[in-house]
């Protein structure tokens, strides 16, 4: 077993014990801007634990949406209004009373495209970390290599962790925001289409790292990629028009849907 195979273990481990993958449980979740009143309409979702969710649904369906109410991406938004609840853990996100900074912490956000702040590569990680009281250099280090190594990054930039983050690839750049991400611990990690700028090689780098990181935290994954969504989750939601149309297994949504709509989104015949 090398460090980063111990690395995944360890972290498991932590899972089994059920200290770092909860699951979300959203109840009757509509959210309404002031142009778009049902921009979600009583989303109703059990999100597994230590598993890969997809949400997947023709453009401006409210996959984005969805997923930036796990950590209140969308209070930026003028006019934003919730009702319902999601629950992670104890903690329900949407009370007017949650500490959105803390919560952010616990659950990290990964976009569409690469964003590395204009810093050095081990400043990038580090980040994080110093942010939330870490100031020991030793400290520091370890939790980048940590990182980087579960980003399966670290034997590529391993040598020039002081280089600008700019120098790297769009794929390196993706694996280094997502070492950032998991650099403060999170619980969850959501990822907004995350591979939809890359090469196909650096997509399935992305994709294997998806899928090993789930033995660590809770992933959901918004994607316009289908095959995509088929090859690394374990469970899949169809959304339409702001509604959850059909939500089950990877595999029964994509070969057995039970739903009409969602075999005619799968097979092509709209969106």
């Amino acid at each position: 077993m090398d460090h980063r195979e111990a690395l995944i273990a360890a972290s498991s481990h932590r899972v089994r014990q059920g200290g770092y993958a909860p699951g979300i449980e959203v109840n009757g979740l509509s959210l309404t801007y002031p142009d778009e009143p049902n921009a979600l309409v009583d989303i109703n979702l059990s999100i597994p634990g230590g598993e890969v969710t997809a949400v997947i649904g023709p453009s401006g369906c409210g996959k984005s949406t969805l997923l930036r109410c796990f950590n209140r991406m969308n209070d930026m938004l003028e006019g934003c209004r919730y009702s319902g609840s999601i629950m992670l853990h104890d903690l329900n996100i949407l009370d007017p009373a949650t500490d959105v900074t803390a919560l952010r912490r616990r659950v990290g956000m990964v976009f569409q495209r690469p964003n590395p702040f204009p810093m050095s590569i081990y400043d990038n990680v580090a980040y994080g970390p110093r942010i939330g009281g870490v100031r020991r250099r030793r400290d520091l280090d370890e939790i980048v290599e940590n990182s980087l190594r579960l980003a399966a990054l670290w034997d590529e930039v391993k040598d020039g962790l002081g280089r600008n983050a700019a120098i790297l690839s769009l794929g390196q750049q993706q694996r280094l925001v997502i070492a950032r991400a998991i650099a403060v611990r999170p619980e969850v990690l959501l990822m907004d289409e995350p591979a939809s700028s890359l090469d196909p090689i650096s997509t399935l780098r992305i994709e294997e790292l998806i899928y090993e990181l789930k033995q660590s935290y809770t992933i959901v994954i918004v994607t316009h990629n289908m095959q995509q969504a088929a090859r690394v989750s374990d469970r899949t939601a169809f959304l339409n028009q702001g509604q959850v149309i059909e939500y089950d297994v990877t595999d029964k949504i994509f070969t057995n849907p039970s739903e009409p709509a969602t075999e005619d989104y799968i097979t092509g015949r709209y969106g």
